[in-house]
C-alpha cells in the first residue's frame, strides 16, 4: 500500500482540516447566477450612494466622440433615478445580445459540441493513448489532458479513466495516470496548442470591459494563442516531472484490491472506429490544405489590406467560424461512419443538444451582462480603475511584481469561485481598465488571470469535476477523499503556479508577442 493510503487513514491534518474548510465555505457560496444578481442590486444601490456623495476620479481616457486620448473626470452615475431606471428597463435586451462572448461561444459549440458529440475526440484520444510506447505514456498523458480541453469534458470523462488503465497495463499505479491526466486536464485548462471555446468566452468579457477606457480597442479569441501555445509544452514538461518524481514514488507499485470488474475494452478503438478516425483526419488534413491554399496568394481576400495574414485580418476575424467548420466536417463524417448518425436530422438534433449544453451559461450571461453594463454606465469601474492605477503608478513596484500578484490573486479566488468565466466577468470590470491605464495591453491582463485560475483547479473542491475524480480514486483505493486528491495534486499546483509565472516574467523580459499582432505593453 502506497503512502498516499496510509495518509488517508490517518486523522484530518491540518491541510485537510483547512481544505474542508474550503469546501464548507465554497458549499454555502449562492449558484454563480444568483451571484451576479445580488452584484447588479449591489451595484445599483452603490451607484446610488457615490453619486451622492460626489464619487468621482480623473486620469487619461480616450474620448469617444473625438477618438482622442485627453484628461477627463469622471463622476459616479446613479441608476436609482428617472433616467436609470429607463436605461435598466430599455438597455436589459441589448445588453444581453450584445454581450461580445455571447455569439463566439454559441457558433463554436456548434463545432466542438458535435466533436464531442460524435465520439471524435474521444476515438483521437483512444487512438494516441493506443499507439505510445511506455516511455512515453506519462508525458503523452499530460498532453493529451491539455489539448482535450477543446471539447470540455471530455478529458475528465474520457482520458482520465484511460489513463488508469493505461498505467495499470504497464504495471504502474492507476491513480499515478489519473493524477498525470487530471494536471493536464484541469491544471492546464487555459492551455492549448488551438483555439477552443475559453478564448473567445474570455476576450469577449475583456472587450466589455475595454470598452470602460478605449472602445476603439478590439481583443480577438487569438490573443493569448502564441503565450498558450508554448504554455502547452510548458505544463507537459512540469506534469511529467512531478508525476515521476514526486507522485509516482508515493503510491510505488500497483498489486489491485481484488474488486476491479471492468475491462478496458470500452476505452478501445474497434475496427469500425479505427477506419472512421482515418476517414475523418483524411477529410480534415484536405480542409486545412485548401484552407491554407486559399490563404497564400498575396491577393487573397483573407488577408489584409496591407497584405499581412496574421493580426488584424478577415482570416483572424473569422477564425472562429473557421474552427467551428474544421471541428464540424470531421464530426458528421466520424459519425457518420461509426452509425451514430444516420442523417441529418441526427445531425441536427447533435447540433440543438450542444446547444442545450450551454443553456446554463446562457442563463449567467443575462445577469453577468447586465452587471457589466451597469457598472459601465455608473462610471464605478471606471473611477476604479482609475484610482487602482494611480496607486499601482504611485507605489512603483512594476510591470513584473504587479502581475505576478494578480496571478497569485486570480489562482486565491479560484479556490472558492470554480467558473472561470464567471470569476472574470467579475473582476475583468475592475481589472482590465486599471491595467489599461497603467499601459498594459487587456491580452496581458488576460494571460495572468488565466495563469492563476488554472493553477488551482487541481486543488479546489469547488472545480465542478473534483467529486468524480475522487470517485474513480475509489475504485483503485478505498480510502482515497478529498485528502488524498489534494495531497497528490498540490505538488502540480504548485509547480505549475511556479513554473508559468517565471515562463510570464521571461515574456515580460524579452517582450514577446502574446499573440498574432499583440504585445503586452500599449503605445
Amino acid at each position: 500500500m502506497g503512502k498516499a493510503n496510509e495518509q488517508a487513514k490517518d486523522k484530518p491534518s491540518l491541510l485537510n482540516r483547512w481544505l474542508n474548510g474550503i469546501e464548507k465555505v465554497g458549499n454555502k457560496l449562492p449558484h454563480p447566477i444568483s451571484i451576479f444578481a445580488i452584484l447588479v442590486l449591489f451595484v445599483i444601490v452603490l451607484s446610488a450612494v457615490c453619486e451622492m456623495a460626489g464619487v468621482s476620479a480623473t486620469g487619461e481616457l480616450v474620448n469617444r466622440s473625438k477618438g482622442v486620448v485627453e484628461t477627463q473626470t469622471v463622476q459616479a452615475v446613479s441608476l436609482l433615478n428617472g433616467e436609470g431606471l429607463v436605461y435598466m428597463l430599455t438597455h436589459a435586451i441589448t445588453n444581453f445580445t450584445g454581450f461580445a462572448p455571447l455569439g463566439v461561444v454559441l457558433v463554436a459549440m456548434f463545432g466542438i459540441g458535435l466533436l464531442e458529440d460524435s465520439g471524435l475526440i474521444g476515438g483521437a484520444l483512444k487512438s494516441a493513448v493506443e499507439v505510445t510506447p511506455a516511455k512515453l505514456i506519462t508525458p503523452m498523458i499530460v498532453f493529451l489532458g491539455v489539448m482535450s480541453n477543446l471539447a470540455d469534458a471530455v478529458g475528465y470523462i474520457v482520458l482520465i479513466p484511460i489513463a488508469a488503465l493505461m498505467f495499470m497495463a504497464y504495471n504502474r499505479h492507476p491513480v499515478v495516470g489519473m493524477a498525470a491526466a487530471f494536471a493536464g486536464v484541469s491544471g492546464g485548462f487555459s492551455a492549448n496548442l488551438l483555439i477552443g471555446t475559453l478564448d473567445p468566452l474570455l476576450c469577449g468579457i475583456t472587450n466589455e470591459a475595454v470598452k470602460m477606457v478605449d472602445p476603439t480597442y478590439v481583443v480577438e479569441p487569438t490573443g493569448n494563442w502564441y503565450f498558450m501555445m508554448v504554455s502547452t509544452f510548458l505544463i507537459t514538461i512540469l506534469g511529467t516531472i512531478i508525476t515521476e518524481k514526486v507522485v509516482a514514488p508515493r503510491f510505488g507499485e500497483y498489486h489491485g484490491n481484488g474488486e476491479e470488474n471492468e475491462t478496458s475494452s470500452e476505452y478501445k478503438l474497434n475496427d469500425q472506429e479505427r477506419k472512421a478516425l482515418k476517414v475523418a483526419g483524411l477529410t480534415l488534413l484536405v480542409m486545412i490544405l485548401v484552407l491554407v491554399a486559399f490563404c497564400l496568394p498575396a491577393n487573397s481576400v483573407m488577408r489584409a489590406e496591407d497584405g499581412t495574414l496574421l493580426g488584424n485580418s478577415p482570416f483572424m476575424e473569422g477564425i472562429i467560424p473557421i474552427i467551428t467548420v474544421l471541428f464540424f466536417v470531421p464530426s458528421v463524417v466520424y459519425g457518420h461512419m461509426t452509425g451514430v448518425y444516420h442523417g441529418e436530422k441526427d445531425v441536427c438534433n447533435a447540433m440543438g443538444r450542444a446547444m442545450g449544453t450551454m443553456s446554463s451559461y446562457i442563463a449567467l450571461t443575462f445577469v453577468a451582462a447586465q452587471f457589466i453594463n451597469f457598472f459601465g454606465y455608473t462610471k464605478l469601474g471606471t473611477i476604479l480603475a482609475l484610482k487602482g492605477a494611480e496607486f499601482f503608478r504611485n507605489s512603483g513596484i512594476g510591470t513584473i511584481p504587479t502581475m505576478i500578484l494578480f496571478v497569485l490573486f486570480a489562482a486565491f479566488i479560484n479556490l472558492f469561485m470554480g467558473s472561470a468565466s464567471a470569476k472574470w466577468a467579475l473582476i475583468a470590470p475592475v481589472f482590465v481598465p486599471m491595467f489599461m491605464l497603467l499601459g498594459y495591453t487587456p491580452e496581458f491582463a488576460q494571460v495572468a488571470y488565466r495563469i492563476g485560475d488554472s493553477c488551482t483547479n487541481v486543488i479546489t473542491p469547488m472545480m465542478s469535476y473534483f467529486a468524480m475524480i475522487i470517485v474513480f480514486m475509489k475504485k483503485y483505493d478505498k480510502e482515497a477523499g478529498i485528502g488524498t486528491l489534494v495531497s497528490t495534486m498540490l505538488p502540480y499546483s504548485i509547480c505549475f503556479l511556479i513554473g508559468w509565472s517565471i515562463l510570464l516574467v521571461l515574456w515580460i523580459v524579452l517582450n514577446l508577442p502574446l499573440g498574432p499582432g499583440v504585445g503586452m505593453f500599449l503605445g
